[in-house]
């Protein structure tokens, strides 16, 4: 997952970055926060409750997996159309953001009056396409508030963003909550963020100069050894991470099965209360990703990030079929780390290239990352119909290990 972050510093006569004084920036840190909690909660509104819909039209697991695909090449189709038309610096910010989220509501609830799969996978296309204008706009709005502190408040935002994509997880744990409660309650949430932000935000002290997509900058970039690089292993990060969050509600059902426990709406809910913890545990390892970084280093700590969540990716194979004493930490252990790095790798991409290239640069690399998702999400049950559930994940492991290489590749000084 990544996003554009603009992280120019704003130098002081001394040379020095200035420090956040407007005594306004931590409200407009927590209205950003919520609004993205409760406008991101339409990305996943479909995947938690697949199970009723896949009973409702016959559906086979790779058709399930394309309810979160298809979002996935809806928010690039989006994020390409927004960068070429530069959208984020025409449009004023809480406009593009409000508008966005009130497209995305209307889409998702769309897909209560859908009568076809095909219907289905167009409203969740329309619904990732409108999120463009809901994820990235957020990080550069909370930018201009933030400069000394930058890592934290786009950590921060980062980390409701999580915790608004499990959301739906949570409403379909409500014993009772089928299809239409999970779809509705993220379509008021995306509504309210759209209101939110439409009369409540305004733009900081701290703006930044256009950096608009460039076809003539692709070949600049791409000849950039640490832009290859870092956008490396954040590929092997995206490979990992959104195959996880999209099929941990159903690993987790398998192993209640193969554990003992009967179909049926308790093991749907449980399912979904444990992908939803799973999911927005992510929230907090956001932050602590962000303030480890700004100690550590962001090479140190996405290193370390892909290796513990590769690692997780293996164990909990090992708990699968067992108590879920056994399989929720290992779980939560896995949802804290997988994404616990990604704010770094667009910060690693801005130091890549040169300044009048960062716009073209964030945008290639979220492309290819989240492109590369639907391959993932999609490889994930052929995979678990020839080695079952038990050892479906271990295959993601080796995203993070080609994405460590890259890295480690990347802090070695080039040979030239």
């Amino acid at each position: 997952m990544s996003f554009s972050i603009p992280i120019d510093a704003a130098p002081s006569a001394a040379g020095s970055i200035v420090e956040d004084s407007d005594p306004r920036r931590w409200r407009m840190l927590v209205l950003l926060g919520w609004a993205e909690l409760l406008g991101m909660s339409l990305w996943f509104a479909a995947s938690a409750v697949s199970a009723p819909l896949a009973a409702r039209w016959h559906l086979s697991p790779s058709s399930l997996g394309w309810l979160t695909a298809i979002v996935q090449l809806g928010f690039v189709m989006g994020t390409a159309f927004s960068a070429l038309l530069n959208l984020a610096d025409i449009v004023p910010a809480r406009l593009l953001f409000s508008l966005s989220a009130l497209v995305g509501a209307f889409a998702n609830a769309a897909l209560l009056q859908s009568t076809s799969y095909r219907g289905l996978l167009v409203c969740r296309l329309l619904t990732g396409f409108a999120l463009a204008g809901v994820y990235p706009p957020a990080m550069k709005m909370i930018s201009t508030w933030f400069r000394a502190r930058r890592g934290l408040a786009v950590g921060t935002v980062v980390g409701a963003l999580t915790v608004g994509k499990a959301g739906p997880y949570l409403v379909h744990a409500i014993p009772g909550a089928g299809v239409q409660p999970v779809i509705l309650s993220a379509t008021f949430a995306a509504t309210l963020a759209a209101l939110l932000v439409f009369f409540f935000y305004r733009d900081g002290p701290f703006p930044f100069p256009p950096r608009p997509f460039s076809w003539d900058l692709v070949a600049t970039v791409f000849r950039e050894r640490r832009w290859r690089l870092a956008t490396g292993g954040y590929l092997g990060h995206m490979f990992e991470l959104y195959s996880a969050w999209t099929w941990i509600p159903t690993f987790v059902a398998m192993s209640a099965a193969a554990a003992g426990r009967p179909a049926g709406p308790t093991r749907d809910e449980l399912s979904a209360l444990v992908a939803f913890c799973a999911i927005a545990i992510g929230g907090a390892g956001c932050v602590w990703g962000g303030l480890v970084a700004d100690r550590r280093g962001r090479e140190w700590l996405v290193t370390m990030a892909m290796a513990a969540s590769g690692a997780c990716a293996v164990l909990i194979g090992f708990v699968y079929g067992k108590s879920l004493w056994l399989l929720l930490p290992v779980a939560l252990l896995w949802g804290f780390f997988v994404i616990a790095d990604s704010a770094q790798f667009s910060v690693l991409v801005t130091e890549a290239v040169p300044p009048h290239a960062v716009g073209t640069a964030l945008t290639v690399q979220t492309s290819l990352g989240f492109l590369l998702t639907m391959v993932s999400i999609q490889l994930v049950p052929p995979v678990a119909a020839i080695v079952g559930w038990r050892w479906a994940f271990v295959m993601l492991a080796s995203g993070p290990a080609l994405g460590i290489a890259a890295i480690r590749r990347l802090r070695r000084p080039s040979a030239s």
